[in-house]
């Protein structure tokens, strides 16, 4: 029921109802013409051709944004989105980059974007658990003052494909089998690996996908990727190709296989609960931006198409330049209204950055903003965490979930009721430019013949893995393949992997019950230190320390352990029998944080052993079950003189990673930095 006012002192009646509407209510008239995502538009009257006769291209954003609205304008349709989770952040540029893009945000070391990233699983649903081996997303929108830029890519800087008309038989392939959808949300079956084996394209994404890269330790610890090759213009319309790197500052770490199966019964919501955790404390997650540029007259002086997203850009020919940093600082406050509603799109640049002819990503610039509209709705952009920050004005109208009221009587182009507003915006006062990049040749559905090597940079990629690394891609080729019940596949994947290495698909043959390879092994024998985990950053800031504490504990141990890890920004927290608090010896309290029945050995990254005169044999017990489990999948551990029993009944004195100390704590505080002991074989 609307509630009118009563008219006093001369004043209008005022409806109250429409005073809560006020901000979305907005006036065209006067107003530059822009797409929903704020960005001027130079040119509403013609599409984007390839040539002044040629056939309209599906780049065209602008089209698209406009003629999709109006497909749907009386179509409500809608769905639920995959699992994931997201947080807001700024973003600032390290120093002006106006000798490579118009960008405004990339200009002025002063200026904060506002962003927003969701990261997510790519295989499952929602409910899916969060350590499972596979795919992560890692998408920013960057809310900028002259639109919304979406950088949506992976957590893996290629694709399986190289075209995205395949993109749907790669999404049937890997999703629960449609006969008795099994399995959620994991690749370990036939349909899978059945695609994979029949499509060489996807030779290098497999080996990424069966490294320690799917099973991230969290999403504050992954790398992100824009994927695709796009093209930034500066203000002399000059144009350079670019790829877009996320690198997070605390390093890249990832889980181990059985610790991830373990982590999925003991907390599915892992991730999720660790990047929440860490801003509520305001342990914020960092990454750069970086970018890799190659000048226009140098596109094909390489050995790989630079557009093909099945290839990457090896660092050492196209080093990554940091050019700005990222925080994520806030929590959500509502995970539909802004995790699920969030509206991701390829499509979605601002002036100074422009597409390429990457075939995977001209079709996502399509599909992107299709699938939003119908999964969100016809009217997903006026969605408060879809808004841009600036002005948006154009003439589009009603559809399903409006909520923008327009006032104007005028909702076309062109137009003299209203001096032909919103108007069209001059490239030179900001309108959006395409770069006129060449266009030519003959209509055809081929390959490129520069796409077709599918074997050297899987090749590279095994190269430059570590011993331990390769030991977990065998392991991984090992399990997956032996889920699969067709032996024919099985044999198809290992003469797929012997392009790639005789010796691997030799030892996953010998795992798996099918024959060794009879193929040519790739000749690459490159490799880049960029692509190994072990060539990363470590610290302890913020890593999980569970303290193992019993009553009557000795406080002249605990207090300056407690300290020093702080100091070291580490996450100390006390474990014990019960939830009780514990008493020390000195008439000290500690309040316990987690149980041994509530907690889990799984979910920290260390552990130090205190214990206390009050340990009863169920504390000692449940005790070395922790301890055994952290020294099993190579974490560090450490034990005060008091707590050293333990250490012994288990085995593991004098091994490496387990160090004995009442003080100080510096030697166990840097091998929590370590946060794996691969040596303990």
């Amino acid at each position: 029921m609307e509630v009118t006012v009563v008219e006093r002192e001369g004043k209008k009646p005022e409806n109250k109802k429409t005073k809560q509407l006020e901000a979305f209510i907005r006036e065209n008239k006067n107003q530059p013409l822009t797409t929903n995502e704020g960005v001027k538009i130079a040119n509403d009257e013609n599409t984007l051709t390839a040539g002044e006769r040629g056939p309209t291209l599906m780049e065209d954003f602008i089209f698209q944004d406009k003629m999709a609205h109006f497909d749907r304008e009386r179509i409500p349709e809608r769905v639920v989105h995959a699992r994931g989770f997201a947080a807001h952040g700024v973003f600032r540029v390290y120093e002006s980059l106006e000798d490579i893009t118009m960008a405004h945000f990339l200009q002025d070391p002063s200026l904060e974007t506002p962003v927003f990233v969701r990261f997510s699983q790519v295989a499952g649903s929602r409910g899916v658990n969060e350590t499972n081996r596979d795919v992560r997303g890692f998408a920013t929108k960057f809310y900028t003052e002259e639109g919304n830029f979406d950088l949506v890519g992976n957590n893996i800087p290629i694709f399986f494909i190289q075209d995205g008309i395949k993109f749907p038989d790669l999404i049937h392939a890997v999703k629960p089998e449609p006969h008795n959808e099994i399995p959620q949300g994991q690749t370990a079956h036939d349909t899978f690996w059945d695609f994979i084996s029949s499509n060489e394209e996807s030779a290098a994404m497999m080996m990424w996908i069966m490294s320690d890269r799917t099973i991230p330790r969290s999403f504050r610890t992954m790398e992100g990727f824009g994927v695709h090759t796009f093209r930034l213009v500066n203000k002399n319309n000059e144009a350079r190709f670019v790829k877009f790197h996320w690198k997070p500052v605390l390093g890249l770490h990832s889980l181990i296989w059985d610790e991830a199966q373990k982590l999925g019964g003991a907390d599915a919501d892992f991730h999720r609960r660790d990047l929440w955790e860490n801003i509520e404390e305001g342990h914020f997650a960092e990454y750069e931006l970086g970018i890799q540029v190659i000048n226009e007259e140098d596109e094909f002086k390489f050995g790989f198409d630079i557009l093909d997203a099945t290839k990457l850009w090896p660092e050492e020919l196209v080093p990554v330049r940091k050019i700005g940093k990222m925080t994520l600082n806030r929590n959500v406050d509502n995970v539909f209204a802004e995790t699920e509603q969030v509206a991701l799109h390829p499509g979605s640049i601002v002036r100074g950055i422009d597409f390429s002819n990457d075939p995977l990503l001209q079709t996502r610039i399509f599909s992107y903003s299709d699938t939003q509209i119908y999964r969100v709705g016809t009217n997903f952009q006026q969605i408060p965490i879809n808004r841009p920050v600036c002005p948006f004005h154009n003439n589009q109208r009603d559809g399903a979930a409006r909520y923008i009221i327009d006032k104007d009587k005028v909702a076309y182009h062109n137009n003299s009721l209203q001096n032909n507003t919103p108007y069209e915006v001059p490239p030179a006062r900001g309108g959006f430019l395409t770069y006129p990049s060449q266009v030519e040749g003959m209509k055809v559905r081929k390959t490129a013949p520069s796409f077709t090597d599918h074997f050297s940079q899987a090749r590279l990629f095994w190269n430059s893995m570590s011993d331990v690394e390769r030991n977990h891609i065998f392991l991984a080729f090992s399990f997956e393949l032996g889920k699969v019940k067709s032996k024919m596949v099985r044999q198809n994947v290992v003469n797929l992997i012997g392009h790639i290495s005789h010796d691997l698909a030799t030892s996953v043959a010998h795992k798996i019950g099918v024959e060794p390879p009879n193929v040519k092994e790739s000749s690459e024998t490159a490799s880049s230190k960029a692509l190994s985990m072990a060539n990363t950053t470590f610290s302890p800031a913020t890593l999980k320390v569970g303290i193992i504490v019993a009553d009557q504990y000795d406080a002249a141990i605990v207090r300056p352990l407690l300290q020093q890890l702080l100091a070291a920004k580490t996450r100390p927290f006390i474990i014990s029998e019960t939830q009780e608090t514990l008493n020390g010896t000195d008439g000290s309290t500690l309040q316990v944080d987690d149980s041994f029945l509530t907690g889990s050995p799984l979910v920290y990254d260390s552990l130090f052993v205190v214990s206390g005169r009050g340990a009863t044999p169920h504390f000692n017990q449940k005790a070395k079950s922790y301890i055994i489990e952290q020294y099993n999948h190579y974490k560090p551990i450490g034990s005060s003189r008091s707590g050293m029993y333990l250490i012994q009944e288990v085995g593991i004195i004098n091994k490496p990673g387990v160090t004995i100390t009442n003080g100080p704590f510096k030697t166990y505080i840097q091998n929590v930095g370590k946060q794996r002991f691969w040596e303990r074989g």
